[in-house]
């Protein structure tokens, strides 16, 4: 496919969450159906759908059944199995492709694929055995963190290591999978850059927001950022060099460590997000064209975006009982309120999101200061 899919067009969509319905609401803005695809059939963007199929992804059969009804495929999550994705890929275009999978599923492979690359990663090593982990916390050094190097999100699947005496308690704690020592950064902030690529290999970036973590999830999201501009270029650079080097078509998140002071890497990686991401919610209500919409223009052929601001946001994640203050949150004139829809608020569960709008600046800075 190398031509724009006209408006009518069907985008498959495998997985049905959050990130899922705010795809189908933005290819809906653009004239376009999408198809989702989900192993729940409670899921969120069945709701916002033209079309669904529930089934397991490790039914390759129906994955290629579900192939067969739309023109061209995404995914809302990285941890579709590749089987699928593949299955998928065979019989149409499938935007992010399988690789950027593969890359992503493995922290190991993620790694080795990041560092090729000439950029910057901390310390890290493949364990597989206690033998191996005491041998790579000689070289790495204490404190360090231990995980899982598949299915780990929102702070799961990882221990921390403080001391060589707790390397057998972390190694237990991950219940025996294959895993990855990583080094400890002192870092100042997280932040990550949100970039989209086209087909045509035209990239371009949202701003850099700072992202503030609570219980190994993301809690609140803010732009513009206080990084001074040359590390705002080279957060640019990197997301650039990371798409180009995987063909990518769509939105990547690339996330990352700031030091601050004069380190000679300001910016470490952390990990890459195959897909449309939370850290960039905000461009729902502070940006023209939001991460989502522009996902769906990439994968549909179109012509991208815009991807500047025009204001200040603050987006805050409702986690669990949080939502329940919707009310509330509903009355106060400053906030855009976003709820996905989800029938159960748990511990841990993004129910919904707020972004809270100001005027716009270029830098953290007020306007006066």
């Amino acid at each position: 496919m190398t031509d724009p899919l006209p408006p009518g067009s069907t985008i498959g969509i495998l997985g049905g969450g959050q990130l899922g319905r705010m795809l189908a609401q933005a290819a809906a803005k653009l004239g376009l159906r999408t198809h989702v695809y989900s192993d729940r059939a409670d899921d969120p963007a069945f709701e916002l759908a033209a079309a669904a199929t529930c089934g397991e992804f490790t039914d390759v059969a129906r994955i290629a059944a579900f192939a067969e009804t739309v023109d061209v495929i995404t995914y809302e999550f990285e941890n579709v199995p590749l089987e699928a994705a593949e299955a998928a890929e065979r019989l149409r275009p499938l935007r992010p492709g399988s690789r950027a999978l593969a890359v992503a599923q493995d922290r190991l492979i993620e790694k080795r694929f990041i560092s090729g690359l000439g950029l910057p990663v901390a310390p890290f090593a493949e364990v597989s055995s206690p033998a191996m982990l005491a041998r790579e916390l000689e070289t790495i050094g204490t404190p360090a963190i231990l995980k899982t190097r598949r299915f780990g999100y929102d702070g799961k699947g990882q221990a921390r290591i403080r001391t060589p005496g707790e390397a057998s308690a972390a190694l237990a704690e991950l219940a025996g999978a294959p895993a990855i020592l990583e080094g400890h950064v002192a870092f100042e902030r997280e932040v990550s850059i949100l970039v989209v690529r086209g087909h045509d290999g035209e990239v371009r970036t949202y701003d850099t927001p700072v992202n503030e973590h609570r219980d190994g999830i993301l809690y609140r999201s803010t732009v513009p950022s206080s990084l001074e501009p040359s590390h705002r270029a080279r957060a640019e650079e990197i997301g650039r060099l990371v798409a180009d080097a995987l063909d990518y078509v769509g939105l990547l998140a690339v996330e990352m460590f700031h030091i601050s002071g004069d380190a000679k890497n300001p910016l470490i990686i952390n990990e890459i997000a195959p897909r449309v991401h939370n850290s960039g919610h905000w461009t729902l209500d502070a940006c023209h064209v939001s991460q989502f919409e522009n996902h769906i223009r990439a994968v549909a052929g179109w012509p991208l975006g815009s991807t500047a601001r025009h204001s200040n946001a603050v987006m805050t994640n409702l986690i669990g009982p949080e939502a329940d203050d919707w009310r509330k949150l509903a009355e106060d004139p400053m906030l855009s309120l976003h709820l996905y829809g989800k029938r159960e608020a748990r511990a841990g569960r993004k129910m919904g999101h707020v972004t809270r709008l100001s005027p716009l600046t270029e830098s953290g800075r007020a306007k006066d200061d």
